[in-house]
């Protein structure tokens, strides 16, 4: 079973974190965003700080914003969850429903692929300054080339003529 939406598009970043709120996880198992809260609160010891964290207010008015997918959370009383690749894991291990089991298997991919996304990304931007690095080096080489080939080109400076008579006694 795969899902409707690609994942990527469900994983945001929020304090840092690629996280996923709880309302399109709970979409995702198949279950309403209650029952999932429910089974989360019911399971308390195996969700800590890392694996999921509680929206503010201006964190929730940012994502509506930015996601309009989410614009049901608009008149949602309590703040939503966040959680982590491990917490959207755990999520599926606690709510028991075959489909959040199978789609817990999409979601740690989505995550890995991401993750993999951001590596060969800072990979990428580490040769990107080494070749910056090098451009510099020799760009003051260049430079410095350049100001002495300038002063060979220069014509020499010749005394000039001077125009009429002049005579070969004092001068």
């Amino acid at each position: 079973m795969k899902p409707s939406k690609p994942l990527e598009s469900l994983i945001l970043t929020i304090r840092g974190h690629k996280v996923m709120i709880d309302a399109d996880l709970a979409d995702l198992y198949g279950v309403e965003t209650r029952t999932l809260n429910q089974a989360v609160k019911r399971n308390a010891d195996r969700f800590p700080k890392d694996f999921m964290f509680r929206l503010t207010t201006g964190e929730k008015s940012e994502v509506i914003t930015h996601c309009d997918h989410l614009r049901r959370l608009k008149f949602a009383q309590s703040l939503p969850f966040a959680f982590t690749e491990h917490g959207a894991i755990m999520a599926a291990t606690v709510l028991n429903s075959q489909k959040a089991v199978s789609m817990s298997v999409f979601v740690v991919r989505a995550f890995v692929q991401m993750l993999e996304q951001i590596a060969a990304n800072a990979a990428i931007l580490k040769r990107l300054a080494k070749i910056d690095r090098t451009l510099l080096e020799h760009h003051s080489s260049l430079l410095n080339l350049y100001e002495k080939l300038l002063l060979l080109l220069q014509p020499p400076d010749v005394p000039k003529r001077k125009i009429g008579f002049q005579s070969k006694g004092k001068s």
